[in-house]
């Protein structure tokens, strides 16, 4: 299961996911120099609105993409909080794809259609049930602030 791993924080510390079940969560791979890094700004407003609620996201650097990602821990960490006030949890860079993909990533990718699949590129966003299930994958492309993501996680925080 998705939530049952420990996975390392920016800071090295350790951070058992399963401390999350029980709530909704967005995992979204990210990258400080793409197109979409502006996404960060979103993102910190669905935690800011949502957080309270139920919801939690977990963000995943990976430098998977052209480069986007090739900072150390400790640059992403200041680059997100200075850029983007960002208070969620941040982890580790780890590779969201190809033969060095993340036990993680190796488990969503590998679910049927429609979670399953490649990682497309930055910014794609997962959203996992109370439960910790795995229910919507949503496109790079697709902002954190589309009425299409706020309604999903409003209807997963109802459940």
């Amino acid at each position: 299961m998705v939530l049952e791993r420990t996975m390392t924080r920016l800071d090295g510390s350790e951070e058992d996911l399963s401390l999350y079940k029980g709530k909704v969560v967005m995992l979204v791979n990210v990258a400080s120099k793409c197109g979409l890094t502006p996404q960060y700004k979103g993102l910190q407003a669905l935690y800011d609105r949502y957080g309270p609620k139920g919801l939690v996201i977990l963000g995943f650097p990976a430098n998977d993409f052209m480069g986007q990602e090739p900072g150390t821990d400790e640059e992403i960490g200041q680059f997100c909080e200075l850029n983007f006030g960002v208070t969620f949890p941040l982890f580790s860079k780890i590779s969201v794809k190809g033969e060095a993909m993340h036990p993680l990533y190796r488990e969503i990718t590998t679910m049927p259609e429609p979670i399953g699949g490649d990682v497309l590129w930055n910014f794609q966003k997962y959203l996992l049930n109370k439960s910790g299930d795995v229910v919507r994958k949503i496109g790079p492309q697709t902002k954190p602030e589309d009425p299409e993501v706020s309604a999903a996680i409003e209807a997963l925080l109802e459940e």
